[in-house]
């Protein structure tokens, strides 16, 4: 089954200063992070915030170069995490009829957004990042590391929506 999601909010990882992009459900409140690369980041980003540069990004490039061909995105799915990595698909709607193809999240997040396409999220993967109850592993052990895990260990999803924007 495929959950429709939103994009709830970005913000980036203290630990290694990456990007995360946080997913919401429309009908629970699961929330989905993942982490994505800055320049995808920046696309995301400016389409969030409807910014137009001079000259195209690489995922507006490719918007124009396929609607040239009369092709456009109809969702995109995330549909998999296998070893802490997410995979996705993005579906395309042509003259001659649909496909689809593998892609990163974050490129097919950007697109969707250009595309003002549906984002959808797997069942699969929904499970597999549910917060568990495990005692998580701490592998740093001097005193900032320890203060990074306390302040882990107290987030929830809602808190990932305080940084939108």
């Amino acid at each position: 089954m495929l959950h429709k999601v939103i994009i709830a909010g970005m913000t980036m990882d203290p630990a290694s200063n990456t990007p995360i992009i946080i997913l919401k459900s429309e009908k629970s409140d699961q929330a989905i992070p993942i982490w994505i690369g800055l320049l995808e980041a920046t696309s995301i980003a400016s389409a969030l915030q409807n910014i137009k540069f001079d000259r195209p990004m690489t995922h507006d490039l490719f918007k124009n170069f396929t609607e040239m061909l009369n092709i456009s995105v109809s969702k995109i799915e995330v549909c998999d995490l296998k070893e802490n990595t997410f995979y996705a698909r993005i579906y395309f709607t042509s003259p001659t009829g649909t496909f689809d193809m593998d892609a990163r999240p974050s490129d097919a997040i950007a697109l969707a957004l250009r595309y003002s396409a549906p984002i959808y999220v797997d069942d699969r993967v929904v499970e597999q990042s549910k917060m568990t109850d495990e005692e998580a592993e701490v592998v740093d052990t001097s005193e900032e590391g320890k203060r990074w895990a306390e302040y882990l260990e107290g987030l929830s999803p809602d808190d990932f929506g305080k940084y939108k924007i």
